[in-house]
C-alpha cells in the first residue's frame, strides 16, 4: 500500500471515493449521485487528498484536509476489509506530518447503519489512541448526524 497525495481528483478517483464514502459512512450521510458528492468536494477550501492505494491502484482509503472556520479540518475513510490493520494510522500520520492542528467530527455512538445495513462503528477510540482530544461540549446534532468535535495539536 502507498499514499498518493493530490489537490485535484480525476473522475475515476471521485467515483471510487464516492463509492467508498457511501459504503463506509452511515447511510444517512451518503450521497445518491456523484454530482452531489462532487459538489461537496468543490465546497472544500484548500483541500488536499491522500489516497491509500494497493498494487493495482485501487483506492482502499482516503484522508483529506481542508480549511474551515479559520482552522484545519480532516476526514478519513478506510475500506472495512482492511480496517484494524494499521492503515488508518498510516494515513493519519501522513496528515500529521503536514499540519500543526487537525479538527474533525466523529460519530460517538453505534446507532447508525451503513448502506449495507451493518452497524457503523464509531472510530472515536481510534482517534483518542492517536492523541486527539474529545471536546464533549462541541457537537453537531441534526437529522443526518450526531457527532462530537475532536482535535489534535502537535506538541
Amino acid at each position: 500500500m502507498k499514499i498518493l497525495q493530490t489537490t485535484v481528483l480525476n473522475l475515476n478517483q471521485k467515483q471510487s471515493l464516492f463509492e467508498l464514502w457511501n459504503a463506509e459512512y452511515p447511510e444517512k450521510i451518503g450521497y445518491s449521485k456523484l454530482s452531489e458528492f462532487d459538489n461537496y468536494l468543490e465546497g472544500l477550501s484548500n483541500a488536499a487528498h491522500y489516497l491509500l492505494v494497493d498494487d493495482q491502484s485501487q483506492i482502499l482509503g482516503w484522508a483529506f484536509t481542508f480549511f474551515r472556520e479559520e482552522e484545519d479540518w480532516f476526514g478519513i475513510i478506510i475500506d472495512s476489509e482492511i480496517q484494524g490493520k494499521g492503515f488508518g494510522n498510516f494515513l493519519l500520520n501522513e496528515l500529521k506530518k503536514n499540519k500543526l492542528i487537525l479538527n474533525g467530527w466523529v460519530i460517538d455512538h453505534q446507532n447508525d447503519l451503513k448502506q449495507n445495513k451493518e452497524s457503523y462503528l464509531s472510530p472515536l477510540e481510534f482517534y483518542t489512541k492517536n492523541g486527539f482530544l474529545v471536546h464533549e461540549n462541541i457537537r453537531i446534532e441534526n437529522d443526518k448526524i450526531c457527532a462530537v468535535k475532536i482535535r489534535w495539536e502537535r506538541e
